[in-house]
This record gives structure tokens, C-alpha cells and sequence, in this order.
């Protein structure tokens, strides 16, 4: 399945953190951080949102650094993703 944001939308996946620690203990999912870096794997056009008119600052491929707690999860094709607008890209990460 292929997903086409609309406007300002961008469509991320983060990056999967390690399970153990450097010094092998076990980390339950319970206990993990929600990702703040991840891939930018979808893009919307930009456009006029709220009466302004938004230019993309970001592509496909890009890995970006996001608000915390920006966004919705979903899962697609046995993935999750999450859809932000591109105000809520803190940076580029290079």
C-alpha cells in the first residue's frame, strides 16, 4: 500500500531502537522512549493550509528529527508510520 499525504502532511517511520543495552540487559517495549528521529518515507505537495501557502522543506529520504509527542500512529502492511504536518520537524539530521 502506498500513502499520499495531503498538503502539508509528511509521512514518517522511525528508527528501530536497540532491543538490549551495551551491557545485554533486556529493554521491554513497556519501558522505551517514543522515537524523536526518523525517515521521511512520504511527502504532501504543500500548498495553501489556513491561508498561507506552504513550501515542502523536506523529501523523501530524509531523516528528520520531530516533536515528541507530534503526530498519529498507524500501521500499514505491518509497519507502523506516523503522519506529522512538516511544522512539527524540529531538523534535518545530516
Amino acid at each position: 500500500m502506498t500513502l499520499k499525504p495531503l498538503f502539508d502532511k509528511v509521512v514518517v517511520k522511525a528508527y528501530a531502537e536497540p532491543e538490549a543495552t551495551k551491557g545485554g540487559l533486556f529493554i521491554p517495549s513497556a519501558a522505551k522512549e517514543k522515537p524523536e528521529v526518523a525517515e521521511v518515507i512520504a511527502c504532501g505537495p504543500g500548498g495553501t493550509v489556513d491561508g498561507k501557502e506552504i513550501v515542502m522543506q523536506v523529501k523523501v529520504g530524509d531523516k528528520v528529527l520531530y516533536s515528541k509527542y507530534a503526530g498519529n500512529q498507524y500501521k500499514l502492511d505491518g509497519q507502523e508510520v506516523t503522519i506529522i504536518r512538516q511544522s512539527d520537524i524540529l531538523a534535518i539530521v545530516e
